[in-house]
């Protein structure tokens, strides 16, 4: 006897209209949809009139689940792995249960669809010829430090998830390992109260601190200068400079930039850039 299909199956991660047709047909045709959440779920298959056996499949039952779902498989019968929103095996538990499929060599299908971290990519105005993802960070703060310290150098686009309760803190230890960098917060995407805020970390950590924010977090962040040697050869004037011409923002903004990128304070920097009234600059 042949063995089953396995579907990855990418579901909405908000808005229930963003699914293929396809995904829509492979959930009403499977024998089973093992499911992050089975409530969750259920909702999604109640809104598409699909009837369908669900199991759950989740990080804490992974391991036992997986081995009922590959006996099922070796049976003959499809199963379809969808987990809460976007596509499974994204930092979710359905790297396990692909893995022990391939394992035992049954076929592994992709249903494409939505992913957070593409979508927020695709509209972050940051360059997308070459990004990384980097899932969720650490939670414990000296670990999420050590880990972005690994990324300082990193030049490619960085595509991080978040939890709502731990994004102040997480854009903060961003801006101490990482410099002022411009990033892309998106959160409640495709959703009723989807935003989509943008600028420097300094900046968007002065919007939401005093707000309480609801949902999953994406964070794009800038990749690295390709020219890291630049800032270091520069007088602070001259960065100052560099900096108001290239990012196109006002003096005092750009003294804060290059303190944090520079490692000195904003008031050592303020006094070397102090222009007379005759246009010289005077040194502190």
């Amino acid at each position: 006897m042949s063995s089953g299909l396995l579907y990855i199956v990418s579901t909405p991660i908000g808005n229930l209209e963003d699914i293929t047709l396809r995904a829509v047909r492979i959930l009403g045709e499977v024998s089973l949809i093992a499911a992050e959440d089975t409530r969750h779920t259920g909702k999604l298959l109640t809104h598409y009139d699909i009837h369908r056996p669900l199991t759950s499949y989740h990080d804490h039952n992974k391991e036992q689940k997986a081995e009922v779902i590959i006996d099922r498989l070796k049976a003959g019968e499809s199963v379809a792995l969808v987990t809460d929103a976007g596509t499974p095996g994204i930092s979710d538990p359905g790297y396990y249960l692909i893995n022990r499929a391939i394992e035992e060599g049954i076929p592994v299908i992709p249903i494409p669809g939505p992913a957070a971290a593409l979508a927020a990519l695709s509209v972050s105005g940051l360059p997308t010829d070459s990004f990384v993802f980097e899932g969720f960070l650490p939670s414990r703060h000296s670990q999420r430090v050590s880990k972005l310290g690994t990324l300082k150098d990193e030049k490619r686009t960085i595509i991080f998830y978040e939890a709502p309760h731990r994004i102040l803190p997480c854009l903060k230890d961003m801006q101490d390992a990482l410099g002022d960098r411009r990033i892309v917060l998106a959160r409640e995407l495709t959703k009723l109260h989807e935003e989509t805020l943008r600028g420097r970390l300094g900046d968007i950590i002065g919007i939401i601190e005093n707000r309480t924010l609801k949902g999953e977090m994406t964070i794009v962040v800038e990749g690295a200068s390709d020219k890291p040697f630049e800032a270091s050869v520069l007088s602070l004037n001259d960065h100052v400079e560099l900096v108001v011409r290239e990012e196109g923002i006002s003096r005092k903004e750009a003294i804060a930039v290059v303190a944090k990128l520079r490692g000195v304070p904003k008031k050592q920097v303020y006094k070397e850039t102090l222009v007379t009234d005759k246009g010289r600059v005077e040194n502190a």
